[in-house]
């Protein structure tokens, strides 16, 4: 997919919300909870235009029985796709617009994802720090399959300095 690194909008909240509606209609009461997370949900951050979506599950299993019908209306089921324990549907092809990651409760994701969005959007310079550095990759990277990774390192240091921070909030 190729590289598409926006400014900010407003609209990614509303396709949040949207999604949401649409994906209750799917899903039910299977989903217990959603949130957005990824850089558009981060107020003022550049990022890919693709909604980070987190659903969170009693029962990951049973999201596998919904594969066809994911499917059927244009999702393409990517099952774990490198992370244990998700399960993960994408929108919009190569103009994709949504990223549905599911995750059971217990997943230690669904925390490790949150608290870097919660830093985030709590330090506004790290944020525009992690916009730099992304545009900078975006000048080097025309696609994502090389933009991902090269970030990497640098998500990781951040991601860091996220569990810190919520390590000394909690105290």
């Amino acid at each position: 997919m190729k590289v598409r690194l926006s400014v900010f909008s407003e609209e990614w909240t509303s396709m949040f919300l949207n999604e949401t509606q649409f994906l209750k209609t799917i899903f039910g009461d299977k989903i217990v909870r959603f949130e957005h997370f990824g850089s558009t949900a981060v107020q003022g951050m550049k990022a890919k235009p693709v909604i980070d979506m987190m659903c969170i599950v009693r029962d990951i299993e049973k999201i596998d029985q919904f594969n066809h019908k994911m499917e059927s209306l244009g999702y393409d089921a990517a099952g774990e796709w490198g992370i244990a324990g998700r399960r993960l549907f994408r929108k919009g092809g190569e103009n994709r617009t949504h990223h549905i990651h599911f995750y059971q409760m217990d997943n230690p994701q669904i925390e490790r994802h949150l608290i870097f969005r919660d830093y985030l959007r709590s330090h506004q310079e790290e944020a525009k720090k992690y916009s730099r550095f992304k545009e900078k990759l975006a000048q080097r990277f025309d696609r994502t399959s090389e933009y991902s990774p090269a970030k990497s390192a640098f998500v990781k240091e951040m991601e860091k300095r996220a569990l810190i921070w919520f390590a000394e909030c909690k105290q």
